[in-house]
């Protein structure tokens, strides 16, 4: 079965809800989830000192025939949705939705990178991640746990969102 890794973050208004808002519309937009992590808070990381704390999740998906560039295209209409806009790079977001794995595909072209550019180096990926995967290897071959400690922290908060 073809599975990739998701990751959405929201630190404006009723994050959980946008979460799980998110989720339900990924599915309507033919992403459907097959699993999710726990939801974790985390303090920002680079951008504006005064940003609210987020709430991130990593979901499993089953893309069935979409490719990574759909997934993307899907993605980026959700966050459009649901209000993202664009300004501050790193700021503040109703919404944040990333592929962070795609099976065991490397790629790196300027509209997406996978995995993930850093995704390992971010406690607000890695321990929702773990939640799914319990020790992933990264297409490179080199095992998650294996890596150093992610930067900064993360405290589960709620249960996995509801999945449709």
């Amino acid at each position: 079965m073809t599975h990739a890794l998701l990751g959405l973050g929201s630190n404006l208004g009723d994050r959980l809800a946008t979460l799980q808002g998110a989720v339900d519309r990924l599915a309507a937009h033919g992403v459907r989830a097959t699993g999710c992590s726990r939801v974790w808070a985390t303090a920002p990381q680079g951008g504006p000192d005064d940003q609210p704390e987020f709430l991130n999740v990593v979901l499993r998906v089953d893309p069935g025939t979409l490719e990574p560039d759909d997934v993307l295209t899907a993605a980026n209409e959700v966050e459009a949705e649901l209000g993202r806009v664009r300004d501050v790079r790193w700021g503040p977001r109703t919404i944040d939705i990333d592929v962070l794995l795609w099976n065991g595909l490397q790629r790196n072209d300027p509209r997406l990178t996978i995995p993930h550019p850093r995704m390992h180096e971010r406690a607000f990926v890695v321990l929702p991640l773990l939640d799914l995967e319990p020790d992933p290897v990264l297409p490179d071959g080199r095992r998650l746990l294996d890596l150093p400690a992610p930067r900064g922290e993360a405290r589960p908060v709620a249960p996995p969102l509801a999945l449709p």
